[in-house]
């Protein structure tokens, strides 16, 4: 049976066909002309596109031995769900989520012992220093919130987080314009030429962090990021003396999804920087293939503080390793409408003098 072979215009989408005027490809809906080599080039890179080749190893980890499971308690929220894993010492008498009562339920058994830690460089003190530096110059913060502030609850939490790290192979096809504008006397003329820039390279991505907790907002531990894991250090349980750690409750295999699509949207974003010179530059195609893909868990520092203002409750959290602190502040509606009103009020009264000087002009 006789293919009918059909060329579409990269520009527009539209068929093209071979005018023998030009000896080109020509697309009649746009008029752009190509040469039989460049689309050739074009054929080929279309021809050429594979799909996206994202696999991992298996994280098997290491499990807790009889003494270390010995020392340690497990608590739970019958609020929210948290399990929280600390040593026999420390006292957990509220969830560092939702700042209800927790519960001992027995002790440890059965979880992934983290493969490396890292220990915890800032203290308390420290959280709520930082906690007063967030507030500092909050113009719109309600005036008793900053007077009579109280921390209704600080803790040191340590977060489970799965590392991934991968070699990758990328190639990714942009479609690219340049414009040129110029006029004579009567008509103003406007030249777009069109371009697919082809890049190819690789590129290494070592401990990409996904959050493997979900009472932990992805946001919220991503604001708060980077880590330095060259101060990791291999697991031990002491680490967690006087401390709680979270149990995770997103395993290894569903964090894939979300380190495949921050290692993709890096890789792209990387790969567009070296796409210069163009009016417009637009993504049309990518494929990433990985290479050595290792997963691995690891244990990571944060404090995490609780105010409360009018019976609502503020969480804020803070980077135990940098000191990076993020967190949400109430907005004082009356300060709110009284900024407004006096900005409103400059504007008018800047309005009013323009009119008044041009009157005398």
């Amino acid at each position: 049976m006789d293919t009918l072979l059909e060329y579409k215009c990269p520009c527009c989408g539209g068929s093209i066909a071979f005018d023998s005027g030009s000896q080109k490809m020509k697309c009649p809906y746009c008029d752009t002309e190509f040469d039989l080599e460049t689309l050739k080039s074009y054929d080929e890179a279309l021809n050429n596109q594979k799909p996206d080749s994202m696999e991992w190893e298996n994280a098997e980890g290491q499990t807790w031995n009889g003494e270390e499971a010995d020392g340690m308690s497990v608590y739970v929220c019958k609020s929210c769900g948290g399990e929280i894993v600390c040593d026999s010492t420390t006292a957990a008498s509220s969830c560092p989520y939702c700042g209800n009562p927790v519960v001992m339920t027995g002790r440890l058994s059965g979880d992934l012992r983290p493969d490396f830690v890292i220990p915890f460089k800032l203290g308390k003190e420290d959280a709520k220093a930082g906690l007063q530096r967030h507030v500092k110059g909050k113009r719109l913060l309600p005036k008793i919130f900053k007077d009579q502030n109280h921390i209704d609850e600080i803790k040191g939490v340590y977060v489970p987080f799965w590392l991934f790290d991968t070699e990758v192979d990328a190639t990714i096809r942009y479609k690219a314009t340049k414009v040129r504008t110029w006029h004579d006397n009567d008509y103003r003329y406007t030249e777009t030429s069109h371009f697919s820039v082809l890049r190819d390279g690789s590129v290494t991505f070592d401990h990409v962090p996904v959050d493997g907790s979900t009472k932990m907002e992805n946001a919220l531990m991503e604001s708060i990021e980077p880590f330095d894991f060259s101060q990791a250090t291999d697991f031990q349980t002491a680490y967690l003396s006087g401390y709680l750690a979270d149990r995770y409750d997103v395993s290894a295999e569903e964090s894939r999804q979300r380190a495949n699509q921050r290692i993709k949207t890096s890789t792209e974003t990387l790969f567009s920087t070296t796409v210069n010179g163009y009016s417009t530059v637009i993504p049309e195609n990518s494929s990433l293939r990985y290479a050595g893909g290792k997963v691995r868990y690891v244990l990571y520092p944060v404090w995490l503080l609780t105010t409360t203002w009018k019976e609502k409750r503020y969480y804020f959290a803070m980077n135990g390793q940098t000191g990076k602190f993020v967190g949400d502040l109430p907005l004082d509606k009356a300060a709110y409408w009284k900024w407004f009103g006096v900005i409103g009020g400059i504007a008018a009264g800047a309005s009013f003098l323009i009119q008044l000087i041009s009157a005398f002009l």
